[in-house]
């Protein structure tokens, strides 16, 4: 299948869902048949990445890398990751394929700079924000990054466990405050660096679309832009 997008996910479910709607939503169609072509593993059994960053405990890689080897050998051209904490093994899941891979972390980062921004606040899991994984990347390009402090920040990861467990009135409940008290501190935007956090604040992403940089959006319409733009394989000529 020309220009299959392959979705590695299950980290977790729900977030898969939502960037297979993302891809669904951002793609400019009149019928079925102009839809981007996407398969999707969601297999639950990858272990923990926040534990496994902060806690050394059981590593994802082997799991990812066999799950992502499952989308290559369905055809997938192009496959991405729903999931930030995920992109920590992003430079090593690369090495083991032999497709085009789209990170999270670059793609909201370029739309950062794109913008503008000169300054962000970050939700993201503890693993994330303890890896440094959106900060040097900003950094880079002169962008402040705030981040939240260590009592909000086990807040956040209770939020995020929260909805996992299927408690989105609790997830929005505790994130609430956090994510009101980095507004009111002044930044620009609040880049929602987890998968499931865009789902927690799904209404305010509604009302006040100009306080978020929702990271699987990013993700999202860079894969779209690379369907469009990527030459697929037998594609003939015009």
């Amino acid at each position: 299948m020309k220009g299959l997008v392959g979705i590695l996910g299950g980290m977790g479910p729900g977030a898969t869902v939502d960037a297979m709607q993302k891809l669904i939503k951002n793609t400019p169609v009149y019928r079925d048949q102009d839809h981007i072509p996407m398969i999707a593993v969601s297999i639950p059994d990858i272990p923990d990445r926040t534990e496994c960053i902060l806690d050394h405990s059981a590593s994802p890689l082997e799991k990812m890398i066999q799950y992502m080897k499952l989308l290559e050998n369905a055809g997938a051209e192009c496959i991405i990751i729903p999931c930030n904490t995920a992109h920590y093994w992003f430079n090593e899941l690369k090495l083991h394929s032999r497709v085009e891979m789209i990170s999270i972390i670059d793609a909201t980062c370029q739309l950062i700079q794109d913008k503008k921004i000169s300054s962000v606040g970050l939700l993201a899991t503890t693993a994330t924000i303890k890896a440094q994984i959106y900060q040097g990347n900003l950094e880079k390009s002169g962008i402040a990054c705030y981040v939240p402090t260590e009592g909000e920040q086990s807040a956040v990861m209770d939020s995020i466990y929260a909805y996992k467990s299927g408690d989105a009135q609790t997830a929005h409940r505790i994130l609430t405050p956090i994510k009101n008290r980095m507004l009111q501190d002044g930044v620009e935007k609040i880049i929602l660096g987890c998968t499931e956090l865009p789902l927690i604040l799904e209404q305010e992403i509604k009302t006040a679309p100009e306080s978020y940089i929702d990271a699987t959006e990013a993700l999202i319409k860079k894969t779209v832009a690379w369907y469009f733009a990527h030459p697929h394989p037998n594609e003939v000529a015009a």
